[in-house]
């Protein structure tokens, strides 16, 4: 992997002005859900049936719930002696349901071009549900991987990333980070990265550049090519 590469010049591509092209990355670091897998409709059917359980308006738990670890959802949502119960139990819906999940488009093509030191996961998920469901999708495991069980605060925070960037022997500004929530995407900005939107999620969140999916993506020799034609306007 060549070390010639340029650190990301910040002036270019602040708040999803990259319209396409080329973006130094020495490194990728891949969230997970809604960026490599698509599991919306598994955390759907997961949290429903949780915030039924709980006495919690389903659609005000799945408003706040994509991007962030499950222990920190259930934190806000439920207090005293119960949030231990309910933290495992949103745990085992989730792994329950992991098998419906399908890969993001373009996914599968793009993690079979990389070599295996050049990318990692970093998830807010547990490191159970995170492999079941890549397993489930058909897409390889990664070389390094950072669960929400690795860090102290979850995203927004930008710890995760920063350690993502450390496994794989790389300054963040010398990675990008591909995210689909708001919450991830401001850590992959906190941590210094560059980041790629992925899906209508990501639009008007400050993501360098938003794109449909993995599909008009490639990376060859420390570079990230986005395809003009799959940047999804941003706002």
């Amino acid at each position: 992997m060549s070390k010639d590469h340029p650190a990301p010049r910040r002036s270019q591509a602040r708040g999803g002005t990259l319209q396409g092209g080329r973006i130094p990355a020495r490194g990728l670091l891949f969230d997970n859900d809604g960026v490599l897998v698509d599991s919306d409709a598994a955390v759907v059917t997961s949290w429903s049936r949780w915030a039924v359980e709980h006495d919690l308006d389903p659609t005000g738990v799945l408003a706040v719930v994509h991007g962030r670890r499950a222990a920190d959802t259930v934190a806000d949502l439920v207090t005293g002696p119960r949030r231990a119960e309910a933290a495992a139990l949103i745990d085992r819906y989730e792994l329950e349901d992991a098998g419906t999940v399908p890969a993001v488009a373009g996914a599968a093509d793009l993690l079979a071009s990389l070599p295996q030191d050049v990318w990692a996961v970093v998830t807010s998920g547990t490191p159970a549900l995170a492999t079941a469901r890549l397993r489930a999708a058909g897409l390889p495991l990664p070389g390094a991987m950072v669960t929400g069980h690795d860090v102290r605060t979850g995203k927004p925070d930008p710890e995760g990333y920063l350690l993502g960037a450390r496994l794989l022997g790389l300054r963040p500004e010398d990675t990008v980070v591909l995210e689909d929530a708001p919450a991830g995407i401001a850590a992959g900005r906190a941590a210094g990265a560059r980041v790629v939107g992925v899906g209508e999620r990501a639009v008007g969140t400050g993501a360098d550049v938003v794109v449909r999916d993995l599909t008009g993506l490639r990376w060859d020799d420390g570079v990230l090519t986005v395809a003009a034609g799959s940047v999804l306007p941003d706002g």
